[in-house]
Parts: structure tokens; sequence; C-alpha cells
């Protein structure tokens, strides 16, 4: 017989401890942290569109009360309020202000904010002053000569007078363009200006593109701003109904449909659809134009 040697247990190799259990272990502690902080901001913003959107299927009568849950889901309700307004009307009214705006916004805070950043020309800071100062100077102060220039072109009753602006003149974007085109580096566009490049094809070629992110949140920001208007569309079309946006119009139904608040929020949530969806298409470039990161080379 042949005896057969065993290798003794304490010769046994064991698994070597791995360092990075304890980093792993830490890295997911914080992930659950960060992620709760952020689900609870975001059960936080979520909960007024959720109320909104409860109140606007439920019936009249539960309306008034204090449930939070609908007994019956009464959808009909978003098809109703098309009867009781002429929403569509102010629907194309509200799109037709804020694409245009925005678009006539592009046009002329690309160019002016590209000679702001890229340019040195003299009186380029005070350019710059005055575009802050413009920037800090609240729409209702001159809200009167405006009022009294547009009534004198006859122009008043019309969205023109809330449109054409934005063609000529926004400090809000041209800062904000102005900020994010100087995380550029000048390199670029001096290599551009070497190649032969006059600076409009410098700025439609090498600036602009670099520069998506940046006008992607403008743009979004000033969407945002014309859609959610009020001021305006009073002002000018507030005695021509067919001329009302949504914010307008929301805020008059809900005078003549006070005791209907299942309507009254039907039309609230109708009214925010079309931003909410915007702004979660447009997401990742609102965040990376509001945080300025420019290419780093």
């Amino acid at each position: 017989m042949t005896a057969t040697l065993t290798k003794p247990p304490s010769d046994i190799p064991t698994e070597p401890e791995n360092p990075r259990r304890g980093r792993t272990k830490g890295a997911f502690l914080h992930w659950v942290a960060t992620h709760a902080l952020g689900l609870a901001l975001g059960l936080m913003f979520a909960t007024p569109v959720v109320f909104v959107f409860l109140t606007a299927v439920m019936p009249d009568d539960q309306a008034f009360t204090s449930d939070l849950w609908p007994r019956e889901w009464h959808w009909e309700n978003f098809v109703e309020v098309f009867d009781q307004a002429p929403l569509f009307r102010y629907l194309v009214n509200s799109l037709t202000y804020s694409l245009l705006a925005t678009g006539g916004m592009l046009l002329s805070s690309i160019p002016a904010a590209y000679a702001l950043a890229k340019l040195r020309w003299r009186g380029r800071n005070l350019a710059f002053l005055l575009v802050i100062g413009a920037m800090m100077l609240p729409p209702q102060v001159v809200a009167v000569p405006l009022y009294d220039t547009w009534s004198s072109l006859g122009l008043t009753g019309t969205l023109w007078p809330l449109i054409v602006p934005y063609f000529l003149f926004d400090a809000f974007s041209i800062f904000l363009l102005r900020q994010f085109m100087l995380t550029i580096p000048q390199s670029y566009v001096d290599a551009a200006r070497v190649d032969g490049c006059s600076e409009f094809q410098a700025m439609v070629r090498i600036v602009v593109p670099m520069a998506k992110p940046g006008i992607a949140a403008t743009a979004l920001f000033c969407f945002l701003f014309t859609w959610n208007d009020y001021f305006g569309p009073l002002l000018y079309t507030g005695e021509v109904k067919d001329q009302w946006t949504l914010s307008l119009a929301l805020a008059t139904f809900k005078g003549m449909h006070i005791v209907q608040w299942n309507s009254s929020m039907a039309v609230t949530f109708l009214t925010m659809v079309p931003a909410v969806v915007l702004f979660v298409f447009a997401q990742k470039s609102f965040v990376k134009g509001i945080t300025f990161t420019g290419v780093k080379g």
C-alpha cells in the first residue's frame, strides 16, 4: 500500500483580502446618500405637479374636498376644457411668441456675445457695462414709453411688440452667452484667423459649434420665460382675445371657472406639459450650459 500525503490545512492558500472592499462599501454608501437626496428633492418638486394632475381628473364634487386620490378618474376633463375656451388658438399664439422670440434672441445675441468675448475693440468694457445695466433695469420702468411707441406704430393688440425686441437686444442672453464663450480658448479663434477665416466664419464654424451647450441653455431660458410671460401679453393683447397666450388665458379661465377646480387644474396641467417635455429633452445641454464648462486644451 502506498500512503498518500496530504498538505496540512495550515499550508492551504487562503484568499487574500481585497483592500478595495472597504473603499467600495464607502463608495456605495456615498452613492446611496447622494441619490437619496436627489430623490427627496425630485419628490419635493414633483409633488405640486402630481397634485395638479390628480385634481384635474377628479369629479366636480370631490375637487372641493380634502381627498388627494380621485374616487373616479374623469379623463374627459382634459377634453371638455377645449369646449369651454379656444385653447388651440391660445396654444398657437404661445408657440408663435416663444419660438419667434427665441429665434430672434439667438440671431441678435450670438454675434453680440461673440464681439464682447472674442473681439478686441475700443469701448468693449463700456458696452458690457451697458448690457449689465440693461439687465438690471426692471421691464416695468420702460413699459409706458414702449407702449406709446408700439401704439404709434399701430402694433398694439398683436404679438409683434413682444417678439420684435428679441431680434434687437436681450441683455440677459448676451450676458449668458458672453460668459460661456469666454471659456472657449482664444487659440481656436486665432488659428481660424491665421487660416484665412473672417470673423463671421470663425464665429459660425468655430465658436458656435463649441458653444452649443451655452446656446441651448440660453434658448431654453428664453423659451420658458416667454412661455410663462404674463405681463407682456396682458399689456399689449389684453383687449384682443384672439391674440391671448396660454398664460393670460389661464388666468382668465381660472377667473371664469373658479368653482370648477378640476377644469382649472386640467388647463394648468396642459399648459405645463410643453415646458416640462422641452426641459426633459434638453436637460443635459441645459446643465452643461449653466455650469459654463468650456473646451480645455
